[in-house]
């Protein structure tokens, strides 16, 4: 087991996960809008099996897909962090940094705020060398918090996982190289 990353940011804690993390993380989940850009919204099953899988992989080295609360005010809003994509993408391999919040905190900062946080984690703890992101061309959202935090889209490309007719299939990817990362940004 590797040590365990945690961190603050002026507003959010990202930590491991926890047990009552699961039942909002379902409800995020199953919910049409944070889901929109996903093939499918998750059962509950499906999404503790998940949630069980990020829980490990943080146990296994220490980062990942963190725990997000809302200091002093809510325990869990969904999570932020980073991750070893599992398909063979055009351009694996390469460490990833993704969020999903729940929808009801949306507009208000947080995933970019959380994302500042995890690529502060990323290259000057963990001394990575470059952070990628990617999501389906439509996820405006999703590119904006990309931008803001000074990810660059660099190429578009099909996902692999996806069927071939699938609509969401083509995605964007966005990357950042530590040396263009600023810690104020």
């Amino acid at each position: 087991m590797a040590e365990l990353l945690e961190f603050e940011t002026e507003r959010l804690y990202l930590r491991q996960w926890r047990e009552s993390d699961f039942e909002p993380f379902a409800a995020l989940n199953a919910d049409s809008l944070v889901m929109e850009f996903f093939p499918e919204q998750l059962s509950r099953q499906a999404s503790n099996e998940m949630a069980d899988r990020i829980y490990s992989l943080i146990e296994q080295r220490g980062w990942g897909f963190w725990a997000v609360e809302i200091k002093g005010a809510e325990p869990f809003i969904g999570f932020c962090g980073l991750h070893v994509p599992t398909a063979t993408l055009p351009f694996s391999p390469c460490v990833e940094i993704g969020w999903r919040l729940s929808s009801v905190y949306w507009r208000k900062g947080y995933a970019a705020e959380a994302a500042r946080g995890v690529l502060n984690v990323a290259f000057q703890k963990l001394d990575l060398p470059e952070v990628v992101s990617f999501t389906t061309v439509e996820n405006q959202r999703s590119r904006r918090v990309m931008e803001r935090i000074g990810m660059k889209c660099s190429d578009e490309f099909e996902h692999p996982s996806l069927p071939e007719d699938s609509l969401l299939r083509s995605h964007v990817l966005y990357r950042l190289r530590r040396e263009q990362w600023d810690v104020k940004a």
